[in-house]
């Protein structure tokens, strides 16, 4: 491609135009980045199974005891919905303020807050799915040098509730990244 001036760049390598990304499109994403965090939550936080379980053999008769596993027993869980919850806040308060963000006078400080916004989000997300995702690895297969026994195979509900809000997280995490990009796009564009 050719630069500015005419002239071939003079190493060989190719210059890429980045266009700024329209207003509608991180809109857009903003929407489905939201949909994916707030269902994530509401799937881990609703996360919840009973079981009755034989845990000992007095004789020949075994002892039942009735368990249950929940989102709260975890503290990585917790944290998990609580940064998912606060990613959904993030994109639905950033959705409004496209919407009502005429108002303020400085349009270059908003893009600022924004892509800092963006990426302490960003940051936040990761961190809960990086704890949640731990947590999952280890429910599913426990840790034989701990002496922590796996529990999905007892918890089948459980474990395959929280892998689904796993999923639906890290869609969000990727748009999320995504939007951060395009914020950052967006301000550099803006003279």
């Amino acid at each position: 491609m050719a630069i500015e001036n005419g002239q071939k760049p003079e190493d060989g390598l190719a210059f890429v135009a980045v266009t700024k990304p329209t207003d509608w499109t991180i809109v857009i994403l903003r929407v489905v980045a939201f949909l994916a965090t707030a269902s994530a939550t509401v799937v881990m936080a609703l996360n919840k199974e009973t079981k009755s379980l034989v845990v000992a053999t007095i004789g020949t008769t075994p002892v039942r005891a009735t368990l249950t596993a929940k989102f709260q027993h975890n503290p990585a869980n917790v944290f998990f919905v609580i940064a998912n919850g606060m990613a959904s806040l993030h994109n639905l308060s950033m959705i409004l303020v496209h919407f009502f963000g005429d108002k303020f006078k400085d349009r270059a400080l908003r893009l600022v807050m924004v892509a800092i916004l963006d990426m302490m989000t960003v940051s936040l997300a990761s961190s809960g799915d990086g704890a949640a995702t731990f947590m999952a690895q280890l429910g599913k297969n426990g840790n034989s040098h701990a002496r922590w026994n796996k529990i999905c195979d007892k918890f089948h509900k459980f474990c395959d509730q929280g892998g689904g809000a796993l999923i639906a997280s890290y869609v969000g995490l990727l748009l999320l990244l995504v939007i951060t990009v395009l914020s950052i796009v967006k301000l550099l564009k803006t003279k």
